[in-house]
């Protein structure tokens, strides 16, 4: 679905269209291969534009729902990385998420690029809100109530002293009312994704 306020609220300058036309006619071969993965919603039911003009760049796919960038580096991206950073920084000023992908592993490795981006935080998931706000991670509190917090604080007047023999043993149950937030530590390599020669760029 196309956040169409979204897509109509970035920059755009108008004298890049024909650029713009030509690139999408050139037929560069990974671009048209990772292009024919992304079209008609196949990617998580996502609008992908192909070519599309943000302010005096060209990017080569953007998704407005949900404000992603996807750019594919050839070889004569080895020379552009100053470029590529200041492109980068431009692009994060607008709220959208830059995510890089080498043109080899397009063409070597096409699945498991799918695979990656399919899987990739800032595709998945809720969307932002209108203004691109990042989404926030967990259950928000209902309203009227305060979030959880982390372990359980001692009540007023109510503090145990260390040597005590009323201490609290250290696997103690929380006091009534206070909920200990669960543990969302992820075990990083239980990754199921295959390992690609890219890189993103996410928006704290």
């Amino acid at each position: 679905m196309r956040k169409t306020k979204t897509y109509q609220s970035l920059p755009y300058n108008p004298a890049l269209r024909d650029r713009a036309k030509a690139l999408r006619k050139a037929g560069i071969l990974h671009e048209a291969l990772l292009w024919m993965e992304l079209k008609s919603d196949k990617l998580n039911g996502l609008d992908f534009d192909r070519q599309k003009i943000i302010g005096n760049y060209i990017v080569d796919f953007y998704c407005a729902e949900k404000a992603v960038v996807i750019e594919v580096d050839g070889s004569s991206h080895d020379s552009k990385q100053l470029e590529d950073a200041q492109r980068d920084e431009y692009l994060g000023s607008l709220e959208l998420t830059v995510i890089r992908l080498l043109a080899k592993d397009v063409l070597q490795n096409l699945e498991g690029v799918v695979v990656f981006l399919k899987n990739h935080p800032a595709l998945t998931g809720t969307p932002p809100k209108e203004g691109n706000n990042p989404a926030l991670t967990g259950t928000p509190p209902e309203e009227g109530n305060n979030p959880a917090l982390t372990g359980t604080p001692p009540k007023e007047g109510n503090i145990p002293a260390q040597n005590s023999e009323n201490a609290l043993a250290p696997n103690s149950p929380p006091t009534e009312g206070w909920q200990a937030q669960p543990d969302g530590v992820v075990d990083e390599g239980n990754n199921p994704l295959p390992a690609l020669n890219a890189y993103t760029e996410l928006k704290p």
